[in-house]
């Protein structure tokens, strides 16, 4: 029977916030196909899944460094699963790295036919230059992508593109991701001081590529004129003091489902080709409107403009600006998405698809 193994670079479960890990572990808690998970030792363990842990005391890193193979410890655990006589899908998340160098090793044990891999990519572009990167997919079984638009940006990039894809889209919580009744909403808003308020969001780490500093411009402009909204920015520290412009530092990850769902608007100005955006879709099972950048694969997962305001030219504030001022004088009080799209357990069902696939793939080999 063909065995799955995960390559992990995280330990998991990990202890912090992340979006594939927080996937893997919503899947691994329930029933899964994963039966082997390659990391370094984590503070805890998935009970239904056998670890090959990756050593990383003084004397392995001394030996790591001696070998010049950083990835030594991926192999040394590898070593420790892998049979002569059977098969194997490994799956790899983002790590380019690994990829050259687990090829020569299943080459030297003689087992590169009796494994398949699969390299799950949560960016958005090409990762490598035409044809430096051919290597790459001729050493990968399939690659898997976030969105079909991140598909249709290789193929069209590529001049030979010598694999297999698939999509899976990113998933959410939908039992904590979950619009509230107005009433319900009112509720928090009046706890919040923003009962008579329109409430817009901003969440994300402060880096100059997710557009915060536009949206602080843009906000400057609006509220010359409309005192009666609110901008929570979540995830970043508090700025220079700015008129109707509320700072909440981090917040974990279970506590952000009430402020989304106690807001109105979602803003999602990112400036650079984001493979997804999970709190995206976060705020929009919440409820809220969202106006985002037509950038990477924002515009697939808002469905090309059904399920919100795309911006064409996101790095020029005005257009930010007259997207609030057209989304307060002509709001759109609801959103119907439906609690599979989107969501984890959907995400599960289409990772489940894939090994199902995968398997009959190297079982015809």
């Amino acid at each position: 029977m063909t065995k799955v193994i995960l390559i992990s670079q995280a330990p998991l479960p990990f202890s912090k916030i992340g979006s594939w890990t927080t996937l893997y572990k919503n899947y691994l808690q329930k029933e899964h196909q994963i039966d082997f998970i390659v990391c370094e030792p984590p503070e805890i363990q998935f009970e239904n899944v056998k670890y090959s842990l990756i050593a990383n005391n003084l004397i392995f890193k001394i030996r790591r460094k001696i070998r010049k193979n950083k990835y030594l410890g991926y192999f040394e655990a590898l070593d420790k699963i892998l049979k002569p006589n059977e098969k194997y899908i490994i799956q790899i998340i983002d790590n380019f790295g690994i990829v050259k160098t687990l090829t020569a090793f299943l080459v030297s044990k003689g087992l590169r036919s009796n494994c398949y891999v699969q390299f799950f990519y949560h960016g958005f572009p090409p990762f490598y230059e035409n044809y430096q990167g051919r290597w790459f997919f001729e050493s990968i079984d399939e690659m898997v992508l976030l969105t079909n638009d991140s598909y249709l940006a290789h193929k069209i990039y590529y001049t030979v593109l010598p694999t297999r894809f698939s999509v899976l889209h990113n998933g959410i919580d939908t039992t904590k991701f979950f619009p509230l009744s107005l009433k319900e909403k009112q509720a928090i808003k009046q706890t919040k001081n923003t009962n008579a308020k329109t409430v817009f969001v901003w969440c994300s780490q402060d880096r100059p590529k997710k557009g915060l500093s536009i949206i602080l411009e843009a906000w400057k402009r609006v509220y010359k004129t409309r005192q009666d909204i609110v901008l929570w920015v979540i995830g970043c520290e508090p700025k220079t003091p700015q008129e109707g412009v509320v700072y909440f530092g981090r917040i974990p990850n279970d506590e952000l489902p009430v402020y989304f769902q106690s807001s109105d608007c979602y803003l999602f100005p990112t400036l650079c080709h984001e493979g997804f955006g999970m709190s995206l879709i976060e705020a929009l099972h919440c409820g809220n409107y969202c106006i985002a950048s037509a950038i990477g694969g924002v515009p697939e997962v808002l469905q090309y403009g059904k399920l919100g305001k795309l911006i064409e030219n996101p790095h020029f504030v005005s257009a930010w600006e007259n997207a609030i001022l057209d989304f307060l004088e002509n709001p759109v009080t609801e959103i119907t998405v439906s609690t599979e799209l989107y969501s984890s357990k959907s995400w599960s069902a289409g990772m489940n698809s894939i090994i199902a696939n995968a398997k009959a793939s190297i079982s015809d080999l």
